[in-house]
């Protein structure tokens, strides 16, 4: 495996090498059409600032587990005789200490040496946790970037909503390597947050210009990947049927590449940590069916043997790399307050603008895992903290050893359905 690894690094290292000096005449490009200056506007020629490699076809076929659910017109009505949405009705500061023991916790400041804190799991090879987690933008819209590749390899996965009504993905990588990764787009305000939380390297395409100039200075821009800055690291499949900004893709070995050679793929330092448990501490309430809409599109899980599945817009949401369904252990909605700003991010219809989500204090969430529903609070008070989850008189929430997929929504949310 050290040898495979030895040898893509090397390929990776020449191409990188040969396009360095091409990416660095060639600019980026917000999506809102506006030149990120000092780097000039991007010509036809961008697409060969990244090599076209050759990897495999992102066409996945697989059977679902289980059939399809409803479409979006039929799920809605049933929250009538679904469980209580989320709501700002708990929006008291919670205890600070716990009140009671509670046995059998991995963390949050426990973990062996071997067991990822980001999942709770014990890993086969320890090395791999001696880089650093990478956290990578994703495309969820429109439906012909799905499937995407490399998600159920992801430790953690966000999904917040970008701009009109629509969702887009952060993927953070700690436990696992992947060889395409994509289609990677351009970062949000979220991603101000989200690398803080792990200590994390961030991976994206582009940006608006004043989200730029944050990135720029943030407290992790030297562990930034991006063509916003002139960096390598990524790569086109072309693909006839998805305009360009959709076929830009990477790979976790490029990237810890990219970090090594500035002395950054080094060991996270975890401010504060996540707490894991292999059951439940008391039995929460039945959650077989969760069903969250955003207004543009929905996401549905179906619990299934140990794990959640998931459904988009009504399909099954595969994995290009696998073919398989997307699956995982713990689903999580935290509610934060959406603030609309005035950058622009596209001028579509009248226009879109970025959306600020406050990811720090804390706030309502609701944990679901083992086809179960635990509701309490999630809290974050210091920048390089990661989210952790605790009941209303402070005491923790644990979640299933396992990948989390954390689903982002504003507070009041009213479009969740949650059924037995």
């Amino acid at each position: 495996m050290r040898r495979e690894k030895k040898k893509y690094l090397l390929f990776w290292r020449v191409v990188i090498c040969f396009n360095f000096s091409i990416i660095l005449l060639v600019g980026c490009q917000s999506e809102t059409g506006v030149p990120l200056t000092p780097l000039p506007s991007p010509t036809e020629t961008t697409e060969q600032a990244f090599p076209t490699a050759v990897l495999p076809t992102l066409t996945a076929v697989s059977t679902p587990t289980l059939p399809p659910p409803p479409p979006p017109e039929t799920q809605l009505t049933s929250r009538a005789t679904a469980e209580p949405i989320l709501s700002t009705s708990t929006l008291e500061p919670t205890p600070m200490k716990p009140t009671r023991a509670i046995e059998g916790l991995i963390g949050p400041d426990n973990f062996a040496e071997n067991v990822n804190p980001l999942t709770g799991l014990t890993v086969p090879n320890p090395d791999v946790l001696l880089h650093r987690p990478i956290a990578i933008k994703i495309s969820n819209a429109p439906p012909l970037v799905r499937p995407q590749a490399g998600l159920n390899s992801a430790d953690l996965l966000f999904e917040h909503e970008a701009e009109g009504g629509f969702t887009r993905l952060t993927a953070v990588y700690y436990s696992q390597n992947e060889e395409i990764i994509g289609s990677i787009r351009s970062g949000r305000f979220i991603d101000l947050e989200i690398p803080q939380m792990y200590d994390a390297a961030f991976a994206y395409s582009g940006s608006a210009g004043p989200v730029r100039e944050m990135f720029r200075d943030s407290s992790f821009f030297d562990r930034i990947i991006s063509p916003d800055f002139a960096h390598g690291g990524f790569f086109r499949v072309k693909d006839e049927n998805k305009p360009i900004e959709h076929t830009l893709f990477t790979n976790s070995y490029n990237l810890h590449f990219l970090l090594e050679q500035r002395g950054q793929d080094t060991p996270p330092h975890f401010a504060n940590g996540m707490t894991f448990r292999d059951q439940p501490i008391e039995a929460g309430k039945p959650a077989r069916r969760i069903e969250l809409w955003y207004g543009a599109m929905n996401a549905t899980w179906f619990y299934d043997n140990g794990r959640y599945l998931r459904w988009t817009d009504g399909n099954p949401h595969l994995d290009a790399n696998s073919g398989a369904q997307l699956s995982f252990k713990n689903i999580v909605i935290v509610a934060a307050h959406h603030q609309e700003t005035d950058i622009l991010e596209d001028t579509a219809g009248t226009g879109h603008y970025s959306i600020q989500i406050q990811l720090w204090g804390e706030g309502p969430a609701s944990i679901f895992r083992d086809g179960q529903r635990f509701d309490g609070r999630w809290r974050r008070q210091d920048p390089s903290h990661m989210l952790t989850f605790h009941d209303l008189d402070g005491n923790p929430l644990p979640l299933a050893p396992g990948n989390t997929f954390f689903q982002i929504v504003p507070l009041g949310f009213d479009r969740l359905a949650v059924t037995p």
